[in-house]
C-alpha cells in the first residue's frame, strides 16, 4: 500500500536491506532516519534508490537558510523521495528548503516536522512555547505549507484537526503509529510516542502516509505484520 512507510529504524545496512527485500510488496516506501544514516551514510539511501524504493529521508534539517537549502540539494542529489525540515526553523528556511528543492532535477517532497509525537504540552511549556499543544502544531503547520513546503509530520492525534484547518491539499504524515506489538510496548512502558493512534484510526482522520517502524520490523514475521496492518487499513478506505 503506498501510504504505508516502514520506518527502518535499525543499526546496520545488511538488516535494513533484509527488511526492505522483504517488505517492498507492501510499503510505499521506506523511512530513513538519523539513527541508520548515522551508522550507514549515504550510501544506503543511493542502495534502496537503485532498487527502485521510495525513500523517505528523515533528518529533519533544521539550521541556517543556506545550510538547509544546501542539504536539500544533496538529499535530491542522492534521489530522496520525501525529507523532513523543522517548521521551527522559521519561515526564510522554509522557503529556502521549498525554493531548493524545485531548482533539482528530482523534485523531493518536503514536510515540515511540526511537534515531534513524543512531546507533550509540560514539554511544550518547559522550553517556553506558551501555545497549548493543539495550537502550537496548527500554528506550524500552517508556517511550513504558506512558506511553501508539501506537506507537513505531525501526531495523528492532530490529522483531523489539521485536515479542517488545511484542507485536503497538504501532505500530512503520520508517525507514532501503534498497531500489534508496537501498541502493547507502548502499553508496557517501552515506547516513548505519546500521541498515538492505530493506522486505521489515522487514515480515517484523513492522513496521506502512515509511518510504521517498530510493529513491523520488532514482529516474529514482519511480512505479515505489515500485511495485516494494510488489510486493516483497506477496510477502513471501504468503509469511507
Amino acid at each position: 500500500m503506498d501510504q504505508l512507510l516502514v520506518a527502518l529504524d535499525v543499526d546496520n545496512r545488511d538488516r535494513a536491506l533484509q527488511l526492505a527485500d522483504q517488505l517492498r510488496d507492501v510499503a510505499g516506501g521506506f523511512k530513513i532516519g538519523s539513527r541508520l544514516f548515522t551508522s550507514e551514510g549515504p550510501a544506503l539511501v543511493s542502495a534502496l534508490v537503485e532498487r527502485g524504493d521510495h525513500v523517505f529521508l528523515d533528518l529533519k534539517y533544521h539550521d541556517i537558510p543556506t545550510v538547509v537549502a544546501q542539504a536539500v540539494l544533496a538529499a535530491a542529489r542522492l534521489g530522496a523521495w520525501m525529507l523532513t525540515v523543522h517548521a521551527a526553523g522559521g519561515r526564510s528556511m522554509l522557503e529556502a528548503a521549498a525554493d531548493a528543492a524545485r531548482r533539482t532535477d528530482h523534485t523531493p517532497l518536503i514536510v515540515g516536522v511540526t511537534v515531534l509525537t513524543s512531546l507533550d504540552s509540560t514539554d511544550l511549556a518547559a522550553v517556553g512555547v506558551r501555545r497549548e499543544l493543539p495550537a502550537q502544531v496548527e500554528a506550524l503547520a500552517e508556517l511550513a505549507t504558506t512558506a511553501g513546503l508539501d506537506g507537513i509530520v505531525a501526531s495523528p492525534r492532530e490529522v483531523t484537526r489539521l485536515r479542517k484547518k488545511l484542507g485536503s491539499e497538504p501532505l500530512i504524515v503520520a508517525p507514532g503509529i501503534r498497531d500489534g506489538a508496537g501498541a502493547e510496548s507502548s502499553a508496557s512502558g517501552g515506547d516513548d510516542q505519546a500521541r498515538t493512534l492505530s493506522a486505521g484510526e489515522a487514515l480515517a482522520a484523513g492522513a496521506s502516509y502512515l509511518v510504521v517502524g517498530r510493529p513491523i520490523i520488532s514482529a516474529q514475521d514482519p511480512p505479515e505484520a505489515a500485511r495485516a496492518i494494510v488489510r486493516g487499513l483497506e477496510k477502513t478506505a471501504s468503509k469511507s
